[in-house]
């Protein structure tokens, strides 16, 4: 529960300034567009400190170096909201995306690999994705909501003041709790950074689930970031309801995690990875057909139901591919969640300035019940080797 509180406060931080750009910008003198290098300084600090978490937390230890991580994400937040200029709230931005941002999730979920039996863990590791869901949809939506009615600055205090939560119970469970100060794997604190890569890259099921991983979510997310601007242009809704049905990939997330148990124990893994695959595909493919917007919050939620029957699949053979550098695993495989997006987004700019939106959803309607399938048949075949 606690790391689920620091999961909720790191991804809600990652999200906020979504809905906070039009503030800043605002309350700065200068243009949106001026105003969102606070959010590409924050990626690349993100995406680029994923290649040296994995070693650090298996060295240090990942439930102390997540807890330490809180606390200056508590301070560093913190001075999102006194910064006195664009530069220097860029400036915290970055800081913030390279310690709260890229170190909590990554590392809190090879922590429940250490720590939680392997025929356990999907559950477990569902219940820890209520967190990360939720403080997405906080950070979005109530970010925008807040903003309006007690100002960007004060935004970004209430998430300070959860990481001080958060590090406050964390510290406190350290204190009292033998078990998360030491490493489960006691050769972790003695390999080297070359040594845990190796381990890890030279493993090929660890290969599948870091390729799987990348056209997972390049596929998806680039598809994904363009539902608002079709649902603009086909029908003309407004920005609340675009929101509102974006959001409900959210609420396909938190199904996901009420049902995991039973999904779980009903489907086993590799049918649960291709129910998802097809889910995600039946959503895109109503978003392509839909005769009318209010069929997009039900597209989206069974995208976003779908994408975490896949995604949890993914993160939990993630946490046990490479167990004698887990640390170092789980941090490969969100560097590629990562670059997979980014490169998905990119690519689906191309596609729908050539062709529009539909080819693309459908093209991803195509794809990844393909890529499931795939993933599904080399998880059952690692199972037997």
């Amino acid at each position: 529960m606690l790391l689920a509180v620091a999961g909720f406060a790191s991804q809600a931080q990652v999200r906020v300034t979504d809905s906070l750009l039009p503030q800043i910008a605002g309350d700065f003198h200068t243009t949106v567009g001026a105003a969102a290098m606070v959010v590409t300084t924050y990626a690349v600090a993100h995406g680029s400190i994923q290649l040296v978490i994995g070693p650090v937390g298996d060295r240090f230890g990942k439930y102390r170096t997540v807890a330490l991580m809180c606390g200056i994400g508590t301070v560093l937040v913190a001075l999102c909201g006194l910064a006195a200029s664009l530069p220097q709230l860029a400036l915290a931005r970055f800081a913030t995306g390279a310690a709260a941002g890229g170190w909590i999730i990554p590392i809190s979920m090879a922590y429940v690999g250490d720590v939680t039996p392997y025929a356990q863990r999907q559950p477990i590791l569902g219940r820890y994705l209520t967190g990360q869901i939720l403080g997405q949809l906080f950070g979005q939506a109530a970010g925008g909501v807040l903003g309006d009615l007690v100002g960007w600055r004060n935004v970004f205090f209430v998430l300070s003041g959860i990481f001080a939560l958060a590090t406050a119970g964390l510290v406190f469970e350290l204190l009292t709790n033998p078990l998360t100060r030491e490493p489960s794997h006691p050769n972790e604190t003695s390999r080297g950074f070359a040594a845990d890569y190796a381990a890890v890259l030279t493993t090929p099921f660890a290969r599948i689930v870091i390729v799987a991983a990348f056209v997972e979510n390049a596929l998806l997310w680039g598809a994904f970031a363009y539902i608002g601007a079709y649902l603009r242009s086909q029908f003309g809704v407004s920005f609340t309801l675009i929101g509102l049905s974006i959001g409900c990939f959210g609420i396909g997330g938190l199904i996901y995690a009420g049902l995991v148990k039973t999904f779980v124990y009903r489907l086993g893994q590799a049918r649960l990875a291709v129910a998802g695959g097809f889910a995600i595909a039946a959503g895109y493919v109503a978003l392509s057909t839909a005769p009318a917007w209010w069929l997009a919050p039900v597209a989206t939620t069974a995208i976003g139901l779908g994408f975490y029957m896949l995604h949890n699949t993914l993160q939990t053979n993630a946490t046990q591919m490479t167990p004698q550098a887990r640390g170092t695993a789980v941090a490969l495989f969100s560097s590629a969640i990562f670059i997979g997006q980014t490169a998905g987004v990119a690519t689906g700019a191309l596609v729908i300035d050539r062709l529009g939106a539909v080819p693309l959803f459908l093209g991803a309607a195509a794809a990844l019940p393909m890529l499931a399938i795939w993933f599904a048949r080399e998880l059952n075949r690692h199972r037997r080797a």
